[in-house]
């Protein structure tokens, strides 16, 4: 027998997310298909040596500006530096790490690159892969449908 797939969900131009592991709610993101991998806004990007001769990557989430900036900093052990090729088209290299972001109250692993979107509108971009893994569709003239969908599933 075959496998029934989930059924495709319907996400807006803009949502509101969650990301549990770091303890952040309702950060505004835009859905951006045009994006392959997701984004995160982070300031202080540096490595930091550690025992065997590894590094660890420390970063702040958001800034001051956000409601649920906390000033500490965050640490990640697993992370990788790769080419991404930002809005303008030019090539940067970024950290990349996993994180867990919540829409539609499940919870789904992904990769985001970490760069300072300070000049950006929104503190996250979701891209495409996140798209494809939790089966959503863009519809551009809604917004924050996960959200929504999950303060009346309380």
């Amino acid at each position: 027998m075959k496998k029934q797939r989930e059924p495709k969900r319907v996400v807006g131009r803009r949502e509101l997310v969650d990301f549990p592991e770091f303890q952040l709610w309702g950060v505004e993101a835009k859905v951006d298909t045009g994006a392959f991998t997701g984004a995160l806004h982070c300031s202080n990007i540096r490595e930091v040596p550690v025992a065997g001769g590894q590094t660890a990557l420390h970063v702040q989430l958001l800034d001051p500006s956000h409601p649920n900036f906390d000033g500490s900093p965050m640490r990640f052990e697993r992370f990788t530096v790769r080419d991404i090729r930002s809005s303008n088209g030019e090539v940067q290299q970024r950290y990349v790490i996993e994180a867990v972001i919540r829409l539609f109250g499940q919870d789904f692993r992904t990769e985001f690159s970490l760069s300072d979107r300070s000049d950006m509108k929104y503190p996250v971009l979701v891209g495409r892969v996140l798209l494809r893994q939790a089966r959503l569709v863009v519809d551009v003239a809604r917004r924050n449908v996960s959200y929504r969908q999950q303060l009346t599933s309380l």
